[in-house]
Formats: structure tokens, C-alpha cells, sequence
């Protein structure tokens, strides 16, 4: 057919083949297959005694030296003067800490809301991204753990509020490629509460500098293995918490099961490991790391 004929006119079959197309999950990050972990620490683990002043997160560093935890996700809320960004000398200190006792600073996070209905309240809670994007860069850490926000605002769906949400983190992602950090987006039972809606927002961000914080404890609403499943391919972190909540119902996670879905869809980086909830952290912590090498090996 010539130009002048007008387009070729689709078969049936290919017009279903094209409209399907796009509903099908695919792979963000392409990495060598098997599995390859480090585990590392999230620091809101020590929430209570970081918020309390009895601790650190110089002594978090140590806590790790001392366990034979490759690293630590500074989370931002315990540094001095969040949510702005910290001084510049203790950011260096820190950076310095870490280097000495051989522990890798990989990842901070902030706490923002993106389903704000205000614009002029979404663009600050972009602006505060932006802002620890470039923290993240100066600690040498290659991850900012971000969320989407609290929940659909009243008056309004999902898919209205995906909307004006994912052009912001987009630009978010935009400013971390820039600094050599990537966007991670922690599933966390709010706005996200299942792995089809977590997916459903990375696919429309669409930037190859964003990805998952996959947190598998707030996985409630279907089974978390699944999902787990589902998510691992556009994970760029992750948070192993001690429990997972089938249907909502907490009990302890299976890390050999855990492992076995790395090890069925690859996964290569660091595993994050958090505890919850009341008793002691230090405690806490250590049955968590006893588990996780019990089922992971020594890494």
C-alpha cells in the first residue's frame, strides 16, 4: 500500500494484543540472575532511643561494627534540624564514622506526602526530596526512601490522586539522577497498600532512577508471598521486618520462603533488615539477624 492509501487497518487480534500489552508488569531493573545479598540496618529499629536522645546513629554505626552489618539506612529524622537538612560538618562526621568501622551508609529516607490535595503543599514535600537527595548524595548513599502519601484524600479516587502524584516524583527522580540517587517508594499500607498499586505508581513514574522500597511487612491486604513475588523485579531496597500479615493477621516471616523468591527472580543489593513494636531493639535486632543468616548464610 502506498501513502497515499491512508494507514493499514489493524486485525482483531492485534488490537487486543496491543491493548493488553501495557497491562503487563515488567521487569524495571535488569540484573544478573540468582541472588546476591547484603544485609543491611534501618535505623528507625532504634526509633524510640533515637527520638529519646539516648542514642545515635554515630552508635548505630557502632551497633552494626559490632553485629557484622554491611550497612545502614540513615534514616533522616534522627539527624539535627530534620526536616531541613542537616549541618554540613555532621553529615562529614557521620560519613567519616561509618568509613572507620567499615560500615556502608547505602540509603536515607524522608517522610512526605504526595496525596496532599494542595499543589502548593505537594511542591514542598518535593522540595524537602529534592532537599535529601542531595544529602543522600554527600553521605555517599545511593538510595532516598520516599513514600507516596497518607491515603486517597476525601472527595477524591486513586487514580486522580496517582496523577498528580507521579509527575512529582518523576521530577524527584529527575533531581536524584542528576546526584547518583535513586527513588525508592516504600510500599506501606497507605496510599499503597498492595503490590498491584505500588506497581501501578512506578509504571507511571516511569524513570529508570525510581523504584520499590519493598517493605514486606505492610503487604496486609492479600497473601505477602505473592506480592512479594510481584514486587521483587522493581525493588531497588527492601525493609525485612520480623513479620508479615496475611489477610492482616501478623505472624513471624518465613525467610527461607523469603529467600527463595530472591532466588527465583534475582535479586542483587542490600536487604534491610527493621523491628517493630515495644521491647528492646538491641534485643530485638539480633534474633532478626539470627534468622535472616539462618536462612540467608553468613552475609
Amino acid at each position: 500500500m502506498n501513502a497515499a492509501a491512508g494507514p493499514a487497518r489493524l486485525t482483531r487480534r492485534a488490537c487486543l494484543a496491543a491493548a493488553a500489552a501495557p497491562l503487563l508488569p515488567q521487569p524495571r531493573f535488569d540484573r544478573l540472575p540468582g541472588a546476591g545479598v547484603r544485609i543491611g540496618l534501618n535505623v528507625y529499629s532504634f526509633n524510640e532511643p533515637l527520638r529519646r536522645g539516648a542514642m545515635t546513629l554515630f552508635d548505630a554505626v557502632r551497633f552494626c561494627a559490632e553485629h557484622r552489618i554491611a550497612g545502614i539506612d540513615a534514616t533522616g529524622y534522627y539527624f539535627p534540624g530534620y526536616p531541613a537538612r542537616p549541618p554540613d560538618d555532621f553529615v562529614r562526621r557521620l560519613r567519616r564514622e561509618a568509613f572507620l568501622h567499615g560500615v556502608a551508609i547505602f540509603g536515607t529516607g524522608v517522610r512526605n506526602d504526595f496525596s496532599l490535595p494542595d499543589p502548593e503543599a505537594r511542591r514542598r514535600e518535593a522540595q524537602l526530596v529534592r532537599d535529601w537527595i542531595e544529602v543522600a548524595a554527600a553521605l555517599g548513599a545511593g538510595i532516598l526512601r520516599i513514600f507516596s502519601g497518607r491515603g486517597v484524600p476525601e472527595g477524591f479516587t486513586f487514580e486522580q490522586t496517582l496523577s498528580w502524584m507521579a509527575p512529582l516524583i518523576r521530577e524527584c527522580a529527575e533531581h536524584g539522577a542528576r546526584h547518583g540517587v535513586l527513588i525508592g517508594i516504600q510500599n506501606h499500607d497507605d496510599f499503597l497498600g498492595t503490590a498491584a498499586q505500588t506497581i501501578r505508581l512506578v509504571e507511571a513514574v516511569q524513570h529508570p532512577w525510581c523504584g520499590v522500597i519493598l517493605d514486606i511487612g505492610s503487604l496486609r491486604q492479600a497473601d505477602p508471598y505473592a506480592e512479594i513475588a510481584q514486587l521483587i523485579p522493581y525493588a531497588v531496597s527492601w525493609q525485612l521486618k520480623e513479620n508479615v500479615a496475611p489477610g492482616g493477621r501478623e505472624e513471624p516471616a518465613d525467610m527461607q520462603r523469603i529467600r527463595s523468591l530472591i532466588e527465583a527472580r534475582g535479586w542483587r543489593g542490600w536487604l534491610p533488615i527493621e523491628t517493630l513494636g515495644p521491647g528492646d531493639p538491641k534485643e530485638k535486632l539480633a534474633r532478626l539477624l539470627a534468622r535472616v543468616r539462618e536462612a540467608f548464610g553468613p552475609c
